[in-house]
């Protein structure tokens, strides 16, 4: 789609979204990938990944962080506590980064910005504190700006994000049960005065019953909402982006 620029955008199910930059960037965000119902079958990632962005330390968006990291050779990238306790599971290279704080990632400015949510992290010897839940702004250089809200609520200094970063292509969460759905969803669109939505976090698991037919009936023709399948990729068609 042209606001894209020639960054590509692929939904991988769930919450996790592969970022391709033009200049060759892949950034990949909460890998959930061998346990995941609706990631793509036979779906291959870039040989190189550079960059693993987590939003929280729950299962369904870190499962994968660490064998992915040490397959592809990337470094992961989250809040401060939940890199150090994934450094205790084999990871190397990280950056450990806090709300508010912005690293530079290549030709991506990243930008860990406020989510509603928790965020423990569970292992064989019990639930750990891992920081806060979070997400993410990615600036591409001469490309779009992008969220990935990560596991949230809707809330109201989601008009700050918009106020600060002016994102072009939201990624939100809309299965509702453990975070918000089309209604909520929709709200934040409009807070985020955002022109794209790719729809997250609905259909994976039975609780999460959200669909992009609810929150594009919600927002109007005014905002795109994808409706992709897994392994797709944003495109252009208007008010039904469809896959490349």
């Amino acid at each position: 789609m042209e606001l894209l620029k020639g960054t590509r955008v692929t939904w991988l199910g769930h919450s996790t979204v592969l970022i391709q930059t033009v200049r060759g960037t892949n950034i990949l965000i909460d890998p959930f990938i061998s346990q995941n119902p609706k990631y793509p079958p036979g779906y291959k990632l870039p040989d190189e990944i550079q960059f693993i962005l987590l939003t929280h330390g729950h299962f369904d968006h870190i499962a994968d962080a660490v064998p992915v990291a040490v397959k592809h050779g990337a470094t992961i990238v989250g809040i401060y506590e939940l890199t150090a306790f994934l450094g205790a599971k084999g990871i190397k290279r990280s950056i450990g980064m806090n709300l508010g704080g912005s690293v530079q990632l290549e030709d991506v400015r990243v930008t860990m910005v406020e989510a509603k949510h928790s965020a423990g992290a569970q292992d064989d010897s019990g639930t750990h504190y891992v920081g806060v839940a979070a997400g993410y702004v990615l600036s591409v250089a001469d490309g779009p700006v992008l969220y990935h809200a990560g596991d949230t609520a809707v809330f109201g200094d989601m008009r700050l994000i918009a106020e600060l970063y002016h994102p072009e292509v939201a990624m939100l969460p809309i299965g509702g049960h453990f975070t918000m759905g089309p209604k909520e969803a929709a709200l934040a669109t409009r807070l985020l005065d955002c022109k794209c939505v790719l729809p997250l976090h609905f259909g994976t698991f039975p609780p999460l019953t959200g669909t992009p037919e609810e929150l594009a009936q919600l927002v109007g023709p005014e905002i795109d909402v994808a409706r992709i399948q897994p392994g797709d990729a944003l495109a252009s068609s208007k008010s039904n982006l469809d896959k490349v």
